[in-house]
């Protein structure tokens, strides 16, 4: 494709060199150019793209995206060897020349996009379902994996891909024919404009609470609002959670906009009524076309409702009837949310990917409601990340569980030890019970030894997730293998 095409809606620009040239591949990691490439150099948090210009151009590149705040004399050993632009922001401009690049994929089906603190996975894969059921074929790319129909494509090392990955991937669902496409989209990845240029059909926001809050995220909850809302901007239907203070406001906040509200306790446009919930299910009766259906869903909690009025509003506004939504939520199954472990000990152990506060209040209120003899939490908080939120979440499982492990998630770069004292903190507060252990295959064993038939274990924050990151390594650590290899005697 000529670069003058890929450049196309991008504004701004300055120019060194010709634009007729025939570009190959489009990318902003220099070990991924080729032949004829067009390098994009973007200012990271911990890399500068433009230290690896001339590795770029030694791999191929024949023309490159910089920022205005390149390096006087790196412009000018480069001036001669490639066709040079200059963007005002490098991030946004490998967005819009993946679009382009990659024939504006997005355009060619259904883009449902999916933001909020928590819900985002359960969500997704509820709405992936009941269109599945519907007779659809649908893609979902999210923080567990990307699927086209029954088909993993790859497992996800973040929640929304970098743009130029995500693009190749919708090229990929447009030319396997998928009528719809399911996104979880991250603040991270619309503060960044990995999403920029998608053309989204349907956003939902489905909460808004403290998480994201650091130095390489977010500064604070203003700028993790509005990055979220961001969404918005790109959508031509909206939906939100009325319940929610911050989601309620959006309405109001974007009145241009189309949204309509769900919810349970508020005036909304869908609300769900007469709510029962069990030990392994919730049920509820909510307005579907003409007709109050009684929708079952096979995840127990308050907040399965909240999760499921939202695909609901997605998949109705899709076109769907009641009788695939019926049947999708009640068979529902997400890994690592709420999910059973099945052990020859004949113990209850759940894993659930609650990392932030109101998740883990949400998680372990839902268990404790149904659990006969003790709720044994066992949780440890990221590290690099929000640090205010660990003694937070050290207080709700000190109030609400029976008895609590604190120990490591993924500690980064962060001395677990200091993380868990932080988390710490917050128990003391309770007069809960607790242990710190700072290994976290140790303290799972000292939570299954500790238990007997009639408790619960809840093993928070890791979910789904297959390792564990330390100091930038990830490590094998799949909680599914981990617990029954403990069992087995084999740890």
């Amino acid at each position: 494709m000529k670069l003058k095409n890929i450049l196309s809606g991008l504004e701004g620009l300055k120019v060194k060199g010709d634009l007729d040239i025939d570009i190959k591949n489009v990318d902003s990691d220099s070990r991924n150019i080729k032949k004829n490439g067009l390098f994009v150099a973007i200012k990271g948090f911990d890399v500068d793209g433009h230290d690896y210009i001339k590795s770029a151009i030694e791999k191929g590149a024949i023309a490159v995206i910089v920022s205005p705040e390149i390096d006087k004399k790196l412009l000018k050993a480069i001036v001669d060897k490639v066709t040079i632009v200059v963007a005002k922001d490098t991030r946004l401009a490998l967005a819009i020349c993946a679009c382009n690049f990659f024939g504006n994929p997005s355009r060619n089906f259904k883009l449902v996009g999916i933001t909020g603190t928590k819900g985002k996975t359960t969500t997704s894969f509820m709405v992936k379902d009941i269109l599945e059921k519907a007779g659809k074929k649908v893609g979902l790319v999210g923080t567990i994996a990307t699927y086209i129909g029954d088909k993993k494509l790859e497992d996800s090392d973040r929640t929304t891909p970098e743009s130029t990955k995500l693009q190749e991937t919708f090229k990929l669902m447009a030319k396997e024919n998928c009528e719809v496409v399911v996104m979880e989209v991250s603040s991270q990845s619309l503060k960044l404009n990995r999403v920029a240029g998608c053309d989204f059909d349907i956003g939902v926001f489905t909460n808004f609470s403290e998480d994201h809050i650091s130095p390489k995220e977010h500064p604070d909850m203003k700028d993790y609002f509005d990055s979220k809302l961001k969404l918005f901007d790109m959508c031509k239907t909206c939906f939100v959670n009325a319940d929610d203070l911050q989601t309620s406001k959006i309405p109001k906040l974007l009145p241009e906009k189309n949204v309509s509200t769900y919810g349970i306790d508020n005036y909304c446009n869908l609300l769900a009524k007469d709510i029962t919930v069990t030990n392994s299910a919730v049920d509820f009766k909510v307005k579907i076309g003409t007709r109050n259906e009684r929708i079952k869903v096979d995840i127990p909690g308050r907040f399965s409702v909240y999760n499921a009025l939202a695909a609901i509003a997605i998949t109705t506004a899709l076109g769907c009837t009641a009788e695939p939504i019926k049947e999708a939520l009640l068979d529902i199954k997400v890994p690592g949310r709420s999910e059973l472990i099945e052990n020859s000990k004949g113990l209850t152990i759940m894993i659930d990917y609650a990392h932030s506060p109101e998740s883990l209040e949400n998680i372990l209120s839902a268990t404790k409601s149904y659990t006969k003899g003790r709720l044994i939490s066992l949780f440890g908080c990221g590290g690099d990340r929000d640090s205010g939120k660990r003694p937070l979440m050290g207080e709700i499982s000190g109030r609400i569980a029976d008895f609590t492990i604190i120990t490591s998630d993924n500690p980064r770069t962060e001395d677990p030890t200091k993380i868990v004292k932080q988390i710490e903190v917050g128990m003391k507060k309770t007069n809960g019970k607790y242990i710190c252990i700072v290994d976290r295959i140790e303290a799972i064993k000292y939570a299954i030894e500790m238990a007997n038939k009639n408790d619960i274990i809840v093993l928070a924050g890791k979910g789904h997730e297959p390792y564990q990151e330390i100091n930038h390594e990830k490590h094998p650590f799949d909680e599914r293998i981990i617990v029954n290899d403990i069992i087995k005697g084999k740890l």
